[in-house]
């Protein structure tokens, strides 16, 4: 078996003329059951085996109604070939020539109507939601214990990352060490939301009993991965009482001096707040100045401890405004979620229950689910009275890593908008080097994050304008491929869906068609994603289902491909992405594995 070449145009590209895809990629098949091992050619000596797809040329035009020009007269006569689907030569791949040298000045017009969120500071985002009365809501999370879990947390940031948070925070706990490269990591964990899940995320960052050069390492790994916000914090004691150490950072206030010291403006910092004072202060009035010696020390915002009655925080932000303090003020949301839960994060953080919400709680407390529906009802009731007071810009969720409750309290509250609209055919990477980045090779449309894995060394992005040539080419898939990219479903149910065991090709050829139509296969469990892709079909396969059944029945194993597009809307809610006023189209393109040779007649392929 062996894998056919798309069609020489490949899907939407944010460009308003045809335009070369991308480097070539190869299938990344998650080891795992028996049809993986076969389609990856473990089945020595039988008929199908692959081989890495082949380079493939792309081309597509969205054209905007803002931009009038097309075809400009510099544009490169390679890319010209390329997009007419010549198979000339790739200004990307590794030892190609254009013909003529790329230029970022040179190639075509300018895209129109990027995000212009995807250019700013976060700050920045907050100060024009503030202006324009747009609230927001953010998410915090922690990083699980096992490597299962983080690939589970991944995909807990993809489908809550659907509701339109401004952005998340990754907690940071110096015994599970935050700053290293483990799957469970702070850093990898922040790094994968930035990177992966095209998240705006904060880190947390600790200071307490830590070396400077230790935490100036760990600023400068966040930089370079692409993390621009930091959680300064002093953190927790390693015994049971705080000792101040000579020479190191004993404050917050002192990481945040060290922050803007050794790397300027880079960092958005933001800084934690009390609303009941910090119990290890001496008075409230003293935690204020400790909080407004953050602030003046570079601090952009602040996040405040959970609380549980609406005029606790209007109290803090009174306070907060006769010290002098004026930056952004986010109140905490605990949704309560069950009783051990709320035991435990109120022994930490010091806290004392309302006693009516105790008397709710102490008869219910053997039932969950009562529980987390009376959570959802207290916290939906909260946030409605620190909303209805004009203080309040943005929400920030404390989610103990569950989606349920947090969810539903911000759809009742009318904050969680799953907005059809795409600015980019793929979920938009947050890191800070791919801001430009608006071309996509079509081959890699079912594959996303082993695209941004393949190239995240890559010192620039494809933006409608083919840079440098001599660009660094796909990097080798790693260790860390097992993580990112790991199927989100576990053995058990891939095998349901797969099938224990392979009789024969028919036996792969059904599972495709299984997986095209929706039905349930023949053990009755619906076949919802492939080696090549995770995710259930997008809606404008639908367009096409008939026709990739009837190939893949045949055994023509397709594992991407897009309908023909004329002139569609980009407010289309199948086919549609970018501002509004634009148009979408893009030729039919298959990609799909096949045999060859013997095997190819005798089927009558």
């Amino acid at each position: 078996m062996r894998p056919t070449q798309p069609h020489s145009c490949s899907g939407p590209a944010n460009i308003e003329s045809p335009g070369t895809g991308g480097p070539p990629g190869g299938a990344e098949a998650t080891p795992g059951p028996s049809l993986l091992n076969l389609l990856a050619g473990e089945e020595r000596g039988g008929p199908l085996a692959l081989s890495t797809p082949e380079r493939t040329e792309s081309c597509c035009a969205r054209i905007s109604a803002e931009t009038p020009c097309l075809a400009p007269s510099n544009r490169n006569p390679a890319m010209v070939n390329e997009a007419r689907g010549s198979g000339g030569p790739h200004p990307r791949s590794e030892g190609s020539s254009s013909g003529s040298e790329s230029s970022k000045d040179s190639s075509r017009c300018s895209t129109p109507g990027l995000d212009p969120e995807r250019h700013e500071k976060l700050r920045d985002k907050m100060k024009r939601r503030m202006e324009s009365g747009d609230k927001w809501f953010s998410l915090e999370f922690f990083p699980p214990r096992t490597a299962h879990g983080a690939v589970n947390l991944i995909s807990r940031f993809d489908r809550m990352a659907a509701g339109g948070p401004l952005f998340i925070d990754v907690t940071w706990h110096p015994a599970g060490d935050p700053g290293s490269d483990k799957e469970t990591s702070s850093m990898m964990i922040a790094s994968t939301a930035v990177n992966y899940c095209g998240l705006e995320t904060i880190l947390h960052m600790t200071c307490c009993r830590q070396r400077r050069e230790e935490i100036t390492s760990h600023l400068q790994k966040a930089k370079q991965l692409g993390l621009k916000n930091i959680l300064a914090l002093r953190g927790d004691p390693t015994g049971d009482e705080w000792e101040a150490e000579e020479g190191g950072f004993n404050y917050a206030a002192d990481l945040v001096k060290h922050i803007r010291s050794e790397f300027g403006d880079y960092f958005d910092i933001c800084v934690a707040g009390y609303p009941k004072g910090h119990p290890e202060a001496g008075s409230f009035e003293d935690d204020l100045k400790y909080l407004k010696e953050k602030v003046s020390a570079g601090a952009d915002f602040i996040i405040t401890q959970l609380f549980f009655e609406a005029d606790t925080f209007f109290h803090f932000v009174k306070s907060c405004t006769e010290m002098g303090i004026t930056c952004p003020i986010l109140p905490g949301i605990f949704p309560i979620q069950g009783y051990s839960s709320l035991r435990q994060l109120v022994k930490l953080s010091k806290l004392e229950v309302p006693q009516q919400i105790k008397d709710v709680i102490e008869p219910i407390k053997d039932n969950d689910a009562a529980i987390r529906n009376y959570g959802i009802e207290l916290a939906v009731s909260l946030c409605q009275e620190l909303l209805a007071s004009g203080q309040v810009p943005g929400l920030h969720f404390y989610t103990l890593n569950r989606e349920m409750a947090t969810t539903e309290v911000l759809k009742r509250l009318g904050m969680w908008t799953e907005d059809p609209r795409r600015p980019l055919p793929w979920a938009v990477s947050a890191h800070p080097k791919r801001r430009e980045e608006d071309v996509r090779p079509i081959f890699w449309a079912s594959r996303p994050k082993s695209y941004i894995y393949r190239t995240q060394d890559w010192d620039e992005f494809p933006n409608g304008r083919w840079g440098n040539s001599s660009s660094p080419a796909f990097g080798e898939l790693k260790d860390y491929y097992l993580f990112y990219l790991k199927s989100k479903s576990p053995t058990e149910e891939l095998l349901k869906m797969w099938g224990e065991e392979l009789t024969s090709e028919e036996s792969v050829f059904e599972v495709f068609a299984s997986y095209l139509s929706g039905e349930p296969n023949r053990q009755g469990y619906k076949v919802t994603c492939l080696p090549w892709n995770d995710d259930p079909l997008a809606p404008e396969t639908n367009l096409m289902k008939e026709e990739l059944l009837r190939v893949n029945r045949q055994g023509i194993l397709t594992i991407n491909s897009q309908p023909n597009i004329n002139g569609k809307p980009s407010s289309d809610p199948i086919v549609g992405w970018g501002p509004s006023g634009g148009y979408v189209f893009q030729k039919e393109s298959q990609e799909d594995w096949h045999l060859t040779g013997a095997a190819a007649r005798g089927k009558g392929i």
